[in-house]
């Protein structure tokens, strides 16, 4: 029964956000239901137990999340984004439309920037791009999906996303851990999914697919000169610097690409207005912590209750590398929330220490966990109910009928294979 209510728990929170309903309420009542099957007092449960988990999410990850969405928003405004996005669609050229739209939304994102600020501000270019080159539009949402959702997020060794930093504290490592199983796996997502957009290319212009205008093109073309790209790159590779080679806290890390951004671009930040640029980041950094520290409230409920280790127990049967029991807790959970953070945060929160003590015994290294709770976070959590893949339909007005079969390719099924192939090389010591 304690079982059933867990599972239960997890349908009723996924079923729910695939709804639309914010994760904020829907968590707690989920959690709310697996507390009342395990036998826990229910006021207890919430003020305790649940707020517990959240706050202490929130405690050690909202100066990242903040920070994050403020360095991207400023970003944005200052057009040193869009500056980088441009300079690469310029030297690849318009026939290579999908390739610069990837490329942009990719160096965006390994920069530090939000993902939901980087599809705002590659849309734009995406748009003219596949309007100059004629190819279908529907292409759009997927291609800048490769870029922003997938390798950039979870898999290059170093990057400042909060998919990458989360499972530090559970494993004792950095944001390079696993350089080479990082790097297969970014590999593998990458060209495979560059090749099979290249592929749903010439599939769609063979049936004679050519590009639409969007029918509610809100879309503000920008006609103001955009800054120096080299000064735009600037703040994205101090905070890749910072965090990596001198190996500052990814606070202080972003903090300094934050003061470069205000540095370089000041008259530009002064006409659009600093204060709005920091209050509309910090703004949209609220909703998107407490979405994650929601869901990994419902997991220290999860871990409070007697089913709990019948259900690790479970998981830790699956035979063979402990590395795939992993990555299927990381995928189902992401899966279930619709979130890659969520999702992840869930299972480190309840199953993370069990897996460091196997690292600790089992001859593979933390380093490699790591990676693969990260991987694992961006498979099942671009599922048709996720928050980003939402956004980006809304932003270029197309309905999952139209693109969301190339962003599940791209987003899940590519991703999932480079998580086996991160625990193939895992299994041979090529960590």
């Amino acid at each position: 029964m304690e079982v059933l209510g867990i599972i239960v728990g997890l349908f009723i929170l996924m079923g729910l956000a695939y709804l639309g309903y914010s994760i904020i309420w829907v968590a707690p009542l989920a959690a709310g239901f697996v507390a009342w099957t395990g036998g826990l007092d229910l006021l207890e449960a919430y003020t305790g137990i649940y707020m517990s988990g959240l706050v202490g999410f929130l405690q050690t990850w909202f100066p990242v999340f903040m920070l994050s969405s403020i360095f991207g928003k400023l970003m944005e405004d200052s057009g040193m984004a869009r500056s980088v996005a441009l300079k690469l669609s310029a030297l690849l050229g318009e026939k290579r439309a999908i390739l610069g739209v990837f490329l942009s939304a990719a160096v965006l994102t390994y920069g530090g920037i939000s993902l939901f600020v980087v599809v705002f501000a590659v849309y734009p270019l995406a748009l003219s791009l596949f309007r100059q080159a004629n190819l279908p539009r529907r292409l759009i949402p997927a291609t800048i999906a490769l870029g922003a959702f997938t390798f950039t997020m979870t898999a290059i060794p170093g990057t400042p996303q909060i998919q990458n930093l989360i499972p530090m504290p559970y494993f004792n490592t950095t944001p390079t851990a696993a350089p080479i199983m990082g790097i297969a796996a970014a590999l593998v997502m990458a060209f495979g999914g560059y090749f099979y957009l290249m592929w749903r290319q010439k599939q769609l212009i063979s049936k004679g697919e050519v590009f639409d205008e969007p029918k509610d093109n809100t879309v503000i073309e920008v006609t103001e000169e955009p800054p120096n790209v080299f000064l735009s790159l600037i703040p994205l590779i101090s905070v890749l610097v910072t965090l990596n080679v001198f190996e500052w806290n990814i606070v202080v890390a972003i903090l300094v690409g934050i003061i470069l951004i205000l540095l370089l671009s000041l008259p530009r930040i002064k006409r659009i207005g600093v204060s709005g640029s920091i209050n509309d980041g910090a703004k949209g950094s609220v909703t998107a912590i407490l979405n994650t520290s929601a869901a990994v409230g419902f997991g220290t409920i999860v871990q409070a209750v007697p089913g709990f280790a019948v259900l690790t127990s479970g998981l830790m049967a699956i035979p063979g590398n402990p590395l795939v029991s992993l990555a299927v807790a990381v995928n189902l959970l992401a899966g279930a929330t619709g979130s890659a953070s969520g999702g992840m945060g869930i299972a480190l929160e309840a199953l993370g220490e069990q897996y460091f003590q196997l690292s600790q015994t089992s001859g593979i290294a933390p380093e490699a966990f790591h990676r693969i709770a990260s991987i694992s976070s961006g498979g099942l959590d671009v599922l048709p109910h996720n928050g980003a893949v939402l956004t980006l339909l809304t932003i270029t007005t197309l309905s999952h009928k139209e693109s969301y079969m190339d962003i599940a390719v791209v987003g899940i099924i590519i991703p999932i294979l480079s998580a086996v192939v991160g625990i193939a090389l895992a299994s041979i010591g090529l960590v």
